[in-house]
């Protein structure tokens, strides 16, 4: 049938995504003996080798080489990237330049690729409002069309005379140009073709009713780390208190944060391992959201976290309300560090924003939609970033702060939640749409109702731009399909037209709400910015 045509066509695109993932892969042994296996028997732990111009077998972690890898099947980003060691890579990937040796982290089942490719068919299944509308209208909508036939059929001969003949042929008519077909398949065959088309361009979204919801959505509220900026600060600087050295109050901060996957943290460990520094064992470490981190180092109550939210009696201090101002003057953030009560020194970082963030707001703001930034950092470090992007900043925001933003915005005509996908999951899950940044990271691709494979601010308004140009191709596939079948019922009953019209308007809808689906799949939301 031509709604199986249109579902295959459309899920081409995803298949063609498994089918770049290598049968085989070589391994290393321990003895430094390369072997090769079959790509689906490989576990985590195991050790590959991948020659330049090899696929990447299995998601894994370079441990040994450096080269560009092509990752344009997996984010659609067409320039190769430099990756080394420590970086991670991803099934279906190319290492274009030379020879690595990579770690495999998840089996070939648990790839990226596979899970894009499960959740596009969960996602085909999920289906949106408009859909399960059209279905509730067909139960009805058959039905008066057979009653109307029979009428066609049977009530001009016995009422007025009439030949049965012709009225049993205007009948027959009517049934064949009445059949909903093109009704029924413009809907799921344009949403499988969005999804296709979002897919193959790193935007992956969860479903129709994801599409129709982001393709109404009049807020965008933006995360700041990590989201907005590239979610990689430096310490740029450590102000010391009450005589203690620096490295000693990096060295309890660091203790504090071992472990820790929030970007300050990562930053904070990065730069006492550059020190050289040996962390002390931290014992009863616990995160507190929105506010910081503590643990027990060395019998000591240690406290690291914003100054807005330091324990009661610390941040009257000359010195630290000093340092704390001259580092978010700047735009960085301030980490105060305090133990048993005492502050003990504050670290300053910075992070510097994606340099298509700018474009993207804008980009935003061109199709009408108001965005604004959700964090919790501190308001002068909040407007250093948002303001030179166009951005309404909102400051010092808690996890709960951010859910009442959230609400309010959605109050407002609906609103979609940027974020990374981790520290913002209430949020997230708090807006109309959950869009998380990450190139195919478990968050980015379980919690949320969409995600921006590819780490680029400006693939949010590509992704809305692909969902409204599904909602436009729905509405015009039911006007279609309505307007076609409106016209010849008038005329099949009037005589008009006959079985064969009939036969050819009923196809030829069909055909066109097809073909219109279709369409989606060359359609890029990228270049359509550009147009």
């Amino acid at each position: 049938s031509l709604e199986a045509v249109a579902a295959d066509r459309a899920r081409a695109g995803i298949r063609a995504l498994s089918a770049l993932v290598p049968r085989s892969a070589r391994i290393e042994e321990a003895d430094g003996r390369v072997r090769e296996i079959a790509a689906a028997d490989l576990v985590p732990g195991q050790r590959m080798l991948v020659r330049p111009g090899d696929r990447i077998p299995a998601d894994g972690t370079i441990f040994e080489g450096v080269s560009g890898i092509d990752e344009s099947p997996v984010t659609g980003e067409s320039l190769p990237v430099t990756r080394g060691p420590g970086d991670t890579v991803r099934a279906g990937s190319i290492a274009t330049e030379a020879a690595l040796r990579v770690e495999v982290t998840r089996a070939g089942e648990d790839s990226t690729i596979a899970r894009i490719v499960r959740l596009v068919e969960e996602a085909e299944a999920a289906r949106a409002p408009t859909e399960r509308f059209i279905d509730r209208f067909s139960r009805y909508y058959m039905p008066v069309i057979v009653g109307l036939a029979v009428l066609v059929a049977v009530v001009p001969p016995l009422a007025f005379g009439q030949d049965w003949g012709t009225f049993i042929y205007r009948a027959l008519a009517l049934l064949l140009i009445g059949c909903p077909c093109a009704l029924v398949i413009s809907v799921p065959a344009t949403i499988a073709s969005a999804l296709s088309s979002g897919a193959r361009r790193g935007l992956l979204i969860k479903g129709g009713a994801v599409i129709e919801t982001l393709a109404k959505v009049q807020n965008i509220a933006f995360d700041k780390t990590g989201t907005l900026t590239e979610g990689r600060p430096q310490v740029t600087g450590i102000v010391p208190l009450e005589g203690r050295a620096a490295d000693e109050v990096l060295r309890l901060a660091g203790a504090v944060e071992t472990g820790s996957s929030h970007p300050l943290a990562r930053a904070i460990l990065a730069a006492a391992e550059a020190r050289g520094l040996d962390l002390p064992q931290a014992r009863g470490a616990r995160s507190l959201p929105g506010r910081g981190a503590e643990a027990e180092v060395a019998g000591a109550a240690i406290w690291v976290g914003a100054p807005a939210h330091a324990p009661e009696g610390i941040g009257e201090g000359q010195e630290m309300v000093a340092a704390v101002a001259e580092i978010e003057e700047r735009g960085g953030s301030a980490v105060l560090v305090v133990a048993e009560g005492r502050a003990l020194g504050v670290i300053g970082l910075a992070d510097a924003p994606r340099a298509d963030a700018a474009e993207a707001v804008a980009e935003l703001a061109g199709m009408g939609l108001r965005a604004v930034m959700l964090t919790g950092d501190n308001p002068r470090a909040a407007r250093a970033i948002a303001e030179p992007l166009g951005l309404e900043p909102r400051a010092e925001l808690l996890p709960e702060d951010k859910l009442a933003a959230i609400a309010e915005m959605a109050d407002r005509g609906g609103v979609a939640m940027i974020g990374d996908g981790i520290n913002d999951a209430p949020a997230l899950k708090r807006a109309g749409v959950g869009i998380a940044m990450g190139a195919g990271s478990d968050v980015a691709l379980e919690t949320a109702d969409a995600a921006l494979l590819r780490n680029r601010v400006t693939d949010a308004p590509a992704m809305i731009r692909l969902s409204r140009a599904a909602m436009h191709t729905i509405h015009q596939n039911v006007a279609l399909a309505l307007g076609l079948k409106a016209l010849f019922l008038v005329t099949s009953v009037t005589g008009l037209t006959g079985l064969w019209m009939a036969v050819l308007a009923d196809t030829g809808a069909t055909v066109l709400v097809t073909a219109n689906a279709l369409r989606l799949l060359a359609f890029d939301p990228r270049r359509a910015a550009r147009d």
